[in-house]
């Protein structure tokens, strides 16, 4: 065959009419939150499309390589479990393969540490699985509204230009885009700067030689002049047999400017470096061997999010107000990365839990969006306590329901009793947590140093 013969000669057209995609519900953003709204609005049995700005699925969870889920469950050696849904299933799958997903028990919190590559591959089977329509690399660049309702979004990707119209939709895009662009009003931090952190895994530790926290902390504190390093409290956490620590030692700036943001992604890979070869001096034994796998995307806390019919409130959080609306619930302290060199760690005692409400997810001027995950509405101390993942996955599978309920009217005046039923699971169920050990009493010793 003569391959010139199947070549074609094409030439770009002005004004191409953009593709359209037609949902039920639409979701902006596919991290924890927007990932589990969209799951579970399609076992709703409505058509879903979600978008991602990035080219890949599973937003910060898997591409800032988090490597932990946070909030999950209650608090004490062996607290119940808060979140269920998807949340549940990826417990139980990652669980099958041994290394892949290990649960730390500490004396306040309990965290699940999990492989980023596994917990990947597990997202995409389930939103291939789920039947849920994906448009990836998608810059979300208008959101046209028909009164007090999004009527449909405008996206620009590489192949193309797209419009996306639906019934209702869901602001998990963790920067508050779509609610940005519909022209509602927003929050950002303007007296305070919140810190973002650059992951890194490194392969080939020594496991048995990996120090206490309290050890590293103390030798960054006296080194971090000469490693140009600003964050002191440095976070190392590792998946037992696996040779790998995932490090959380970096304080970078999140900017929704995109020059600077650019300039934040490099300098922060920059200070990741300098950490980790103070780690190598320093710690020989355990980290002298080891070589970078992996830098994750820039992670980022807070940075812009919603005006919510109800702002939750520090005092909320420490009080566990329990809403009459609420939807989700966690207990994980207050963790403000509000200064350069460490940040703000308030626990709670062991039977406390805190609330979100659904009047916190939901803009006062429009009827059919629903924000979840980071982009809520709290004050920056609240807010902190409720945007790690265990919360943002339960914010997100409320947020579906509640379109659910709306279908063309209004999330604002649903039947809120119906909304906690179908929640019930991510309010009031309490069941113990089976026992898990791991073996070596070094490595115990310093898994329960260590905290987030």
């Amino acid at each position: 065959m003569d391959p010139v013969a199947t070549e074609t000669k094409i030439v770009r057209r002005e004004n191409r009419n953009p593709q359209l995609v037609g949902a039920d519900i639409c979701v902006v953003g596919a991290g924890s939150a927007g990932i589990s709204a969209a799951i579970e609005a399609a076992r709703l049995g409505r058509k879903v499309v979600l978008i991602d700005s990035l080219p890949t699925l599973g937003g910060q969870m898997v591409n800032s390589i988090i490597g932990t889920f946070c909030g999950l469950f209650a608090n004490g050696t062996h607290g119940y479990q808060f979140t269920y849904g998807i949340a549940d299933d990826i417990l139980r799958d990652l669980a099958k393969v041994p290394g892949q997903i290990y649960r730390r028990h500490g004396p306040v919190t309990t965290v699940v540490y999990y492989d980023e590559v596994a917990l990947g591959r597990w997202v995409e089977e389930a939103v291939r699985k789920a039947g849920i329509t994906v448009v990836l690399g998608a810059v979300l660049r208008n959101v046209n509204m028909d009164g007090r309702r999004v009527k449909d979004i405008d996206l620009a990707t590489r192949y193309g230009d797209m419009k996306v119209a639906a019934t209702g939709f869901v602001d998990a895009s963790g920067d508050a885009t779509l609610t940005w662009l519909a022209g509602l009003p927003c929050r950002e931090s303007a007296a305070r700067q919140v810190y973002g952190t650059q992951m890194v895994v490194l392969e080939n530790i020594n496991e048995a030689a990996h120090p206490g926290r309290p050890e590293m902390q103390a030798r960054m504190t006296q080194k971090a002049a000469k490693y140009q390093l600003i964050r002191t409290n440095p976070v190392s956490f590792v998946i037992p047999g696996r040779g790998i620590a995932v490090l959380n030692m970096t304080h970078t700036d999140t900017p929704l400017e995109p020059l600077a943001a650019a300039h934040s992604q490099l300098e922060g890979k920059a200070q990741a470096d300098r950490a980790v070869q103070l780690l190598k001096d320093e710690f020989p034994e355990c980290f002298g061997n080891a070589r970078v796998r992996a830098y994750g995307n820039p992670g980022i806390r807070q940075t812009r999010w919603i005006v919510g019919r109800h702002q939750l409130t520090l005092d909320e959080v420490r009080n566990g107000t329990k809403f009459e609306d609420a939807v989700a619930r966690t207990a994980w302290p207050v963790e403000l990365h509000d200064h350069d060199s460490g940040y703000v760690w308030e626990t709670f005692p062991e039977d406390h839990v805190h609330y979100i409400p659904l009047s916190s997810l939901t803009p006062a001027d429009a009827d059919n969006i629903v924000a979840a995950g980071r982009c809520m509405d709290a004050d920056l101390a609240a807010l902190s306590s409720v945007r790690v993942m265990g919360p943002c996955i339960a914010m997100g599978a409320a947020a579906s329901h509640a379109l659910d309920l709306a279908g063309s009217g209004s999330v604002h005046q649903i039947d809120i009793g119906s909304l906690k039923q179908r929640l019930h699971d991510n309010l009031e169920r309490q069941e113990p947590q089976a026992r898990t050990e791991t073996s070596g009493d070094e490595l115990k010793r310093h898994l329960s140093e260590a905290h987030r």
